[in-house]
């Protein structure tokens, strides 16, 4: 792998404004990184070359001393659910695989205006609707550490090749764990940052009704230096989406820094390389100065009925045309286990409203939450299909929903390897307190191994 392959994106970016390798190189070998494994990972669903060079050398003529913005001349990739001009906004479905939108997503265009070149599109399931990633349009996207294991999803594309170096900077969203999910899967990193913190506009994809307030897009990336970098350049109002806001990045820091370790949800075992990671978290902060104290998360089993509630409202009809019918039916499904004592809407809501109030008092209470970002390890490909899809989709997101259901920023942490598979924490923070999250998280990077980037594990010869 090429060396400028398994660099940051603000690495990337200052080797570039001070001269010491061009823009041209670096998309070159992102470029050739692609031809060299997309074909076995299936990550990456369209290369936008021919633009990505012209930007590039664009980026090159710039004087040295005139190249200030954040991310000049840096390549990055898009998920296929986000707008970006001159490719189709698939959402990986067949009806859509020509959809060409009209202008870019803001967050889209606000990494334009920061220098950053779009290097190529990433694939997802149908209209993000999985916890792995295939779909009709595009094919499977292989789990870069063992073929067999769902990559997560819906950002899998985007994590997979972020895993093995085929991007140093990716764009997902999330309104079920989409972007960590796929991030403890791949053993990258991912912040889901507070519901409105970055806008969310799409020319796509169905009406979302009222579960777009669980919705975001975010960065994912290597390491935390650059999610905190993306945050900035993405972060705003923006006109097209009502529910973003203007918000300042940094918080009052508290006077007692504080870390609450979640290590038993209710009902679920573990896995013993989480429990593990989740202590060496502690342990580092504890050795910087935090108190930490191990918690149970409030009222997890309630958080996770409201947002199967909140999130079979809206769009699951307008799904039915575009998606084949095997996802269809098991989001379908998730009707009866959420809305079947028929709970009225107002309900619904308030008590929504009141778990917000409980979770900002306990991450208030507490500087930060660290515990398991799935309940368990990696699983196999399609496990989230069949007669127990359902039961494996709400098992493992847990841990994952109260961002969701309650706007909650959150960052999913990659720290080691264990039994050949990645393995990481999940950060939360109180609304609008993404600067702690990625402070624990980036204390707790500076004292583990980042997992990626690596060779994908091609299956061994005479395997399927």
């Amino acid at each position: 792998m090429d060396e400028l392959c398994t660099l940051s994106a603000t690495e990337l970016a200052r080797r570039i404004r001070a001269g010491e390798t061009s823009s041209r190189e670096v998309v070159e070998a992102h470029l050739a990184r692609i031809d060299e494994v997309n074909g076995y990972v299936n990550a990456v669903t369209v290369t936008l070359a021919d633009t990505a060079r012209v930007a590039a050398d664009a980026a090159d003529e710039v004087p040295v001393a005139a190249r200030s913005a954040a991310l000049h001349g840096v390549p990055f990739t898009i998920k296929e659910n986000i707008d970006c001009v001159g490719s189709p906004t698939t959402n990986g479905v067949p009806a859509l695989a020509n959809e060409l939108p009209a202008a870019d997503a803001p967050i889209v265009a606000r990494m334009k205006a920061a220098g950053a070149i779009p290097l190529g599109r990433t694939n997802l399931p149908e209209l993000g609707a999985r916890l792995d990633t295939d779909n009709p349009l595009r094919g499977r996207t292989r789990n870069p550490w063992q073929g067999g294991l769902t990559p997560g999803g819906s950002s899998g594309g985007e994590a997979a090749a972020l895993a093995v170096g085929m991007t140093p900077f990716g764009l997902g969203n999330d309104i079920g764990g989409s972007l960590r999910n796929p991030a403890y899967c791949c053993g990258i990193a991912a912040l889901k940052p507070t519901v409105g913190r970055i806008p969310y506009v799409s020319s796509g994809g169905p009406d979302l009704g009222f579960s777009v307030h669980l919705l975001t897009d975010g960065p994912m990336a290597r390491s935390v230096a650059d999610l905190r970098a993306g945050l900035a350049i993405m972060a705003g109002r923006h006109i097209d989406d009502p529910l973003s806001v203007d918000a300042p990045l940094e918080g009052p820091r508290p006077e007692r820094l504080r870390a609450a370790l979640v290590k038993d949800i209710p009902g679920y075992t573990l896995p013993e390389a989480t429990v593990r990671e989740i202590e060496r978290a502690g342990r580092i902060l504890a050795a910087k100065g935090w108190k930490v104290v191990e918690v149970e998360a409030p009222e997890l089993d309630l958080v996770n009925d409201i947002w199967g509630k909140v999130l079979t409202v809206g769009g699951m009809e307008d799904m039915q045309p575009l998606v084949r019918p095997v996802v269809y039916e098991m989001l379908q499904s998730m009707r009866p286990r959420f809305q079947g004592d028929s709970t009225p809407n107002d309900l619904i809501h308030s008590e929504r409203r009141r778990l917000r109030r409980v979770w900002s008092h306990f991450l208030t209470e507490h500087t930060v939450a660290i515990g398991p970002t799935w309940t368990s390890l990696p699983w196999p490909i399609d496990s989230d299909l069949g007669p127990r899809g359902i039961d494996v989709l709400i098992d493992t997101v847990r841990f994952i929903t109260p961002g969701n259901v309650l706007g909650l920023p959150a960052v999913a942490l990659p720290t080691g390897v264990d039994g050949g598979l990645a393995t990481g924490v999940q950060i939360y923070a109180d609304l609008y307190r993404e600067d702690l999250c990625l402070l624990a998280a980036e204390l707790i990077e500076s004292e583990v191994d980042a997992p990626a980037p690596i060779d994908p594990v091609y299956p061994a010869a005479g395997s399927k």
